[in-house]
């Protein structure tokens, strides 16, 4: 990648492309760790150790925001299909929010589009707690795995249970 320079509150190479850090912030935040651990040796003053581990965690922070909203999907997902007289504007509103907010997410970091997939059974396993605390079931009523598959859990038309 060439030099960066700014331009009106905005950096873009100086082929006025969008830089990785604008195109996907996970993947910048990975190689930013990775190119300040390279330069540890140097003796420039900087903490690069901690830096390289901030910048990461910033990256981190979006695996995160996924995994919660998954969660919270997930839970409403559940209700939506176990509780058909319950179904409330309040719920469809939380599903679509969940929805809009990890397309936003995966929009900005391209390179996470495989992560709510990689996290889906381990996601789903609190997501069918929380619905059974949430709705007082017995575990026994939600499905031991994930009866929905990744596409439409992030489909914005899909609710279960609806035709």
């Amino acid at each position: 990648m060439g030099p960066v320079f700014q331009t009106g509150g905005t950096s873009r190479s100086r082929a006025g492309r969008p830089t990785l850090y604008e195109r996907d912030f996970f993947l910048w935040t990975r190689q930013q760790a990775q190119l300040l651990r390279e330069r540890s040796a140097d003796a420039s003053g900087l903490d690069t150790t901690r830096l390289a581990a901030e910048i990461e965690d910033l990256g981190s922070s979006q695996q995160s925001e996924i995994e919660n909203r998954l969660c919270v999907l997930l839970a409403h997902l559940l209700k939506w299909q176990f509780q058909p007289s319950k179904r409330s504007n309040s719920w469809r509103a939380t599903i679509a929010e969940q929805r809009m907010r990890i397309a936003r997410r995966l929009r900005q970091s391209p390179s996470l589009r495989s992560y709510p997939a990689e996290v889906l059974e381990e996601e789903y396993a609190l997501a069918r707690l929380n619905a059974v605390a949430e709705t007082n079931m017995a575990l026994e009523t939600f499905p031991l795995s994930c009866p929905f598959g990744i596409d439409d859990i992030l489909d914005p038309d899909f609710f279960p249970g609806v035709d």
